[in-house]
């Protein structure tokens, strides 16, 4: 049995890609599973989860980054029997997510590098789709932004900015497409991101890949 592919949707806030992640799961059912990071009911993901909704809950910058990496080692497991068995795993949010948001936030000696680290072994997606906005302070209207600690516009412009230097330094172009989405529908969007998956799922590849 050929192995299920590992399917990434990245984006930056409020650019549709919880939407689209739920249409390109409805598409792939029934072999298909959605893991969505932080995964927030397993023991470390209910610590970020009350750190992300709880404005009093203070950590350090490093100990917050080491818990989102931790979260993602805690499936790594499930991820890879799931693939095994043959189904297709999509992921909403990785280590892109991970380690753009960590060195975004500009703590001295938290630079992409060090953030990077304690992911190094975890699995690479067959395909990662990213969804951008040229207009980040335009998506920053829209209902229910600013809900969590990181929706801040000014922030999002420099999470942006990690995303596409860590494309340039760890992601390979075979792999990693950016998908525009200004001024463009829900089915134009969702077109788009079909037309990268189908192309994905006609090449299928048994080999693992690590970071």
């Amino acid at each position: 049995m050929a192995r299920g592919q590992l399917i990434l949707v990245e984006g930056l806030d409020r650019t549709g890609k919880t939407t689209q992640t739920e249409l390109l799961i409805n598409r792939l059912k029934p072999n298909v599973e959605l893991i969505k990071f932080p995964k927030r009911d397993t023991p470390i993901g209910k610590i970020i989860n009350e750190y992300l909704t709880n404005a009093n809950y203070v950590l350090p910058d490093q100990s917050v980054h080491l818990l989102f990496s931790a979260n993602r080692w805690e499936v790594k497991d499930q991820i890879t029997k799931l693939l095994n068995e043959g189904k297709n795993v999509i992921l909403d949010r990785y280590v892109y997510s991970g380690v753009a948001y960590s060195a975004a936030k500009e703590t001295p000696g938290m630079n992409w590098q060090w953030c990077f680290a304690p992911d190094k072994g975890l699995l690479r997606p067959d395909l990662t789709l990213f969804l951008t906005h040229s207009d980040s302070r335009g998506q920053a209207q829209r209902d229910g932004f600013g809900e969590e600690r990181y929706e801040v516009g000014s922030f999002q412009d420099k999470v942006k900015s990690q995303f596409e230097t860590l494309f340039d330094k760890i992601g390979n172009p075979e792999e990693v497409k950016l998908l525009e989405v200004t001024g463009k529908s829900i089915e134009e969007v969702g077109a788009m991101v079909w037309n990268q998956v189908q192309t994905r799922l006609n090449c299928p590849n048994d080999e693992f890949k690590y970071f």
